[in-house]
């Protein structure tokens, strides 16, 4: 049974949930087996990786995704990820539906916000990391929310994520202007956008 267990966890990327393992036939008192023999470690509740697999490059993305396959990172946390901020997250930040659950983690820590519909739906993008699926929202759809939420995480900020993706990526001021409808601050940004031409 041991061996596979470990083959179901090789299938699946190395790394599930508890629900997961049990759905694919692994019960769990063969995952405490398991994580007992050092096969598997426990990555956060309920979430269990491969021990042999190579240490995780981003362990507190990987482990909100896997624990919360529809929370999307967003915000200082997106940023980050895409390379458009020198700030150093010292959480991360998703968004969740406005009818959603808030996620709440012991480690890392994590703050959520709920997105409308609209606001929530748009610009998703699914990045693998280490194997696990990450939903993070992508550059332009980021530098929406943090016009919204300019107010909480600071306007040099968002200043700076906007200069470091114009000089990075280039900007497609239709595709911005998109994703501002979609957050509602289209005319809060369109001053910056207009300078920065």
């Amino acid at each position: 049974m041991q061996k596979t267990a470990e083959a179901t966890f090789r299938a699946y990327g190395g790394q599930l949930r508890m629900s997961e393992a049990v759905r694919h036939g692994i019960t769990p008192y063969t995952l405490y087996t398991l994580r007992d023999r050092g096969i598997v470690e426990l990555v956060s509740r309920g979430v269990y990786r491969l021990a042999d697999l190579p240490p995780l490059s981003d362990p507190d993305l990987v482990t909100v995704g896997l624990r919360y396959p529809d929370a999307v990172v967003c915000l200082v946390s997106a940023l980050a990820y895409h390379g458009i901020t020198t700030q150093i997250p010292h959480e991360v930040s998703v968004a969740v539906n406005q009818t959603s659950r808030l996620p709440s983690l012991d480690y890392p820590p994590v703050r959520a916000h709920r997105f409308s519909k609209a606001s929530y739906s748009a610009g998703i993008e699914t990045h693998r990391i280490d194997g696990a699926k990450v939903k993070i929202y992508n550059r332009d759809k980021t530098v929406a929310d943090c016009f919204k939420f300019r107010n909480r995480i600071g306007m040099d900020i968002v200043l700076e994520a906007l200069r470091l993706h114009r000089e990075r990526n280039g900007l497609d001021l239709g595709v911005l202007l998109g994703y501002a409808r979609a957050c509602r601050v289209e005319k809060v940004m369109w001053p910056y956008l207009e300078a920065s031409l």
